[in-house]
């Protein structure tokens, strides 16, 4: 039998509120620092070029029942044409976005700050929660949970004996670390909320470059493969039946 536990205020006093506002403010520097470090780049025009296109082609895939068939042939053959198409790439120019990203020094050197700008505070914040705040079962969650949670939340504590429930503060730590996006959504603005999940995805290989190529072949593919049928001559057909349904 899980047995319950009384916490005392002392621990809600000086391990959880202290622990919580300690992640908060460091989200809040690590987003300056970030902005501080961030240089002001140009973009590439090829680049915005060919989103645009990618963004044109699926505006017609959208809307390709709204416009008549030889009009959306004629499109589709601008688009998809293998000689001169704006989607096809051929094949010897399709670029490798990692040998791009190690080419261009201000890349791989942005791309380092936003790593060093995670790595070091959460080294040296989870160094700290370690030394003074291990061991501490810092809160309780208000409603039953299975035992596949008690690693997820019971970290740093090794007694199967407490209920799933109880939270240790080295837990708490790693739940703050991956719960505050919506926070600092409403304090940063949602474009500018720190998400350690994202990034830690980006250092994993997630945001290792952007490949245009391939986007631009899964969007041919995708055009290649849509069925034209002119939606027009059947909306009268179509709003009489509706008023119809609505009458009866």
């Amino acid at each position: 039998m899980a047995e319950d536990l009384v916490l005392d205020t002392a621990i809600r006093d000086w391990v959880l509120i202290p622990l919580s506002v300690v992640m908060v403010l460091i989200g809040v520097l690590r987003y300056f620092v970030s902005k501080l470090m961030r240089s002001s780049q140009t973009p590439d025009a090829k680049i915005v070029k060919e989103g645009q296109v990618i963004l044109r082609a699926r505006n017609l895939r959208a809307a390709a029942n709204f416009i008549p068939s030889k009009a959306f042939r004629a499109r589709k053959i601008y688009f998809c044409n293998e000689e001169n198409g704006l989607l096809f790439v051929p094949k010897g120019q399709a670029q490798n976005p990692q040998a791009q990203m190690f080419s261009d020094p201000n890349m791989a050197m942005d791309m380092m700050k936003k790593n060093l700008s995670m790595i070091i505070p959460q080294t040296l914040t989870f160094a700290w929660v370690n030394f003074f705040f291990s061991g501490f079962v810092a809160a309780k969650i208000p409603f039953p949970l299975t035992q596949r949670f008690r690693s997820m939340l019971q970290n740093g504590i090794d007694l199967s004996t407490v209920d799933v429930s109880y939270v240790s503060s080295r837990s708490w730590y790693f739940l703050n670390l991956f719960g505050l996006r919506g926070f600092f959504s409403l304090i940063l603005g949602e474009e500018n909320a720190v998400d350690d999940t994202q990034r830690m995805m980006q250092m994993g290989g997630g945001g290792f470059g952007f490949d245009p190529s391939k986007s631009l072949g899964a969007e041919k593919d995708n055009l290649d493969i849509t069925q034209h049928e002119w939606a027009l001559p059947n909306f009268e057909q179509r709003a009489e039946a509706v008023l119809r349904k609505i009458v009866s």
